[in-house]
């Protein structure tokens, strides 16, 4: 059977030239590549060197996006051009990690997108996988890791162009030919600094043919004041490959963080993705998935759960460009007070994609009259054999829902806080991970 691939959907996905525009266009993005290019004196690998000249120069090119900009037009990005980021090293002592039991022996810690080894613990891992970091990457994974590193579709997006031109470092987990690693991975991404301070975490993952992980992804503040975090992520999931991949931010609410999240599915493969966005004046995770083969599995899950003057915007787009993939996507969030909320969820079915199954669901709970939601559920469908749905919900707390459980006997305020719980747990009892799926409850009954 031959089968015909569309161009991808994914966005800046396209090599382009760099003649087509003029050099340094935007004096921000050009403020922050010079102010690390200066103060970061660690070199990378030579193999890594014209990869990231490549990325810095596309960045002189390129200019922050603003609400002009159809992908951005609900995303405001003045108030981070209104601060002078720095690199900085935070003090390691003072850093407090919350382990979780699952993964005492199975954690990288990154404070400020370095490596920090005083924080991390690898001693249980099982053979076949590896777990490291860029700097400590043995010689034998080096040519294998050039490959993939920095290769994912979408390379070109502004923000994901800047983490691969000054990231310092990353994490690098890479799973042996049918492996199947019971303990879980935790990936620990701190910000912390005195002054407002700009992080660049990254991590590439590679599960190889017929073998099966799951990780964890944490972002966390190391100290209370505002800082960016900058993230990429790059999944490759060979064929008859499993990943299971939780993401939690749980940044400072006054901090910005922008992630990228670039999947690749080889025929067979399957990925999960729980994601949930707790943190930050402004955040927002850009999910991307690719398909290379035919019957993959991907499923979506995800919560943002904002109050104050938040804004959590979550962009997805899955191109299923092959015959008998299933794709299911609910993404719920819960809004107070007067935190803006955004989802744009894309599923791109080209006509070679016969049989496809795809369904994608936005749920919004408002609990403010001044909370916000803007919503844009999307099918793009060519294919004529396919069984695709798409819907969005925005609702509040219902009364009537709310006096039911009254006349049971309880007051006002534990409905209201029942009634969320419950609207969260359908996302959260996803998560593998015993003990963060707690903790994660405990912070719903507290919101």
């Amino acid at each position: 059977m031959m089968v015909q691939v569309s161009p991808s959907p994914i966005p800046n996905s396209n090599v382009a030239s760099l003649m087509s525009t003029l050099l340094d266009r935007d004096s921000y993005l050009t403020g922050l590549l010079n102010t690390v290019e200066t103060q970061n004196v660690t070199l990378p690998p030579s193999w890594l060197q014209d990869v990231k000249k490549t990325a810095a120069n596309w960045v002189r090119h390129s200019t922050l996006p603003n609400n002009h900009d159809e992908e951005w037009r609900f995303t405001d990005l003045s108030a981070l051009k209104k601060i002078n980021f720095t690199i900085a090293t935070a003090n390691v002592e003072t850093l407090e990690v919350a382990s979780l039991p699952e993964t005492a022996n199975s954690r990288l810690v990154f404070v400020n997108g370095i490596y920090e080894p005083k924080l991390s613990s690898v001693s249980s891992l099982p053979t076949g996988i590896l777990v490291t970091n860029l700097s400590n990457l043995p010689a034998e994974y080096t040519e294998k890791t050039k490959e993939y590193l920095a290769q994912a579709e979408g390379a070109l997006e502004v923000f994901t162009a800047l983490n691969t031109a000054i990231a310092a470092d990353a994490a690098v987990i890479w799973v042996s030919k049918n492996v199947i690693v019971d303990t879980v991975i935790h990936l620990v991404f701190i910000s912390a600094g005195e002054n407002p301070v700009i992080s660049q975490p990254r991590c590439l993952l590679v599960a190889e043919t017929g073998s099966q992980v799951s990780f964890v992804e944490e972002f966390v503040a190391g100290s209370t004041g505002t800082y960016f975090a900058n993230a990429v992520t790059e999944i490759w999931i060979a064929e008859n490959a499993s990943v299971n991949h939780t993401r939690l931010q749980n940044d400072s609410t006054e901090a910005f963080h922008i992630g990228k999240t670039a999947v690749t599915q080889a025929r067979y493969s399957r990925y999960t993705c729980n994601a949930i966005a707790l943190g930050a004046k402004l955040s927002r995770h850009n999910l991307e998935i690719l398909q290379t083969g035919e019957q993959t599995e991907t499923t979506l899950n995800g919560l943002a759960m904002i109050k104050g003057e938040q804004t959590a915007d979550m962009h997805s787009a899955i191109a299923l460009n092959y015959p008998y993939g299933v794709s299911n996507q609910l993404q719920k969030n819960i809004v107070g007070d007067k935190a803006h909320a955004i989802f744009n969820g894309k599923v791109f079915v080209p006509k070679p994609a016969q049989e496809t199954n795809a369904a994608q669901l936005n749920r919004n709970l408002l609990l403010s009259s001044k909370a916000r939601v803007d919503t844009k559920p999307q099918l793009e469908i060519t294919a004529d054999n396919v069984k695709c749905a798409h819907g969005a919900t925005v609702s509040q707390l219902e009364d009537d829902e709310i006096f039911y459980l009254q006349s049971r006997g309880i007051n006002q305020e534990d409905s209201r806080n029942l009634l969320i719980y419950a609207f969260a747990t359908e996302i959260i009892n996803n998560i593998p991970v015993n003990s963060l799926r707690e903790n994660l409850l405990k912070i719903v009954k507290q919101f």
